[in-house]
C-alpha cells in the first residue's frame, strides 16, 4: 500500500466555489491518510462519486458533500456576504504561521 502525503488546505479558507471546497475535502482525507477506495467505503459511495467531489468534475448530491465534510472535519459556516471578507481575514489570522503573526505591519 502506497504512503499517502497530506495536503495542506486551501490557502483561502473560504471555499467559494466547487473546486475550493473539492481541495478541502480532498485536504483533509489525505490528511486522515485515506485512500480514495477506504474513504469511499466509509461514506458509502463509489470511488468515482468522492472523486467527482474532490475535482469538481462532476455534480455530487448536497447530501454526500455535506457527509464528506462532518467525516473528515471540514467544517462549513453560512457566512452573509456582507461578512464575507471579516470572516476571511480573522481566520487568516488565526491560521497564520506564528511569525507572521508577530511580525510588524507593514509601513511601521
Amino acid at each position: 500500500m502506497s504512503r499517502l502525503k497530506p495536503l495542506p488546505p486551501p490557502p483561502d479558507l473560504i471555499a467559494s466555489d466547487t473546486k475550493a471546497f473539492g481541495a478541502s475535502i480532498r485536504a483533509a482525507r489525505r490528511g486522515a491518510h485515506m485512500t480514495l477506495t477506504e474513504a469511499s467505503l466509509l461514506l458509502g459511495v463509489a470511488r468515482q462519486t468522492l472523486t467527482n467531489l474532490e475535482t469538481a468534475k462532476s455534480s455530487v448530491s448536497l447530501d454526500t458533500a455535506l457527509r464528506a465534510a462532518r467525516e473528515f472535519g471540514v467544517s462549513i459556516l453560512a457566512v452573509p456576504g456582507g461578512q464575507r471578507e471579516g470572516v476571511r481575514r480573522a481566520l487568516a489570522s488565526m491560521t497564520a504561521p506564528d511569525d507572521a503573526k508577530n511580525a510588524p505591519s507593514p509601513g511601521k
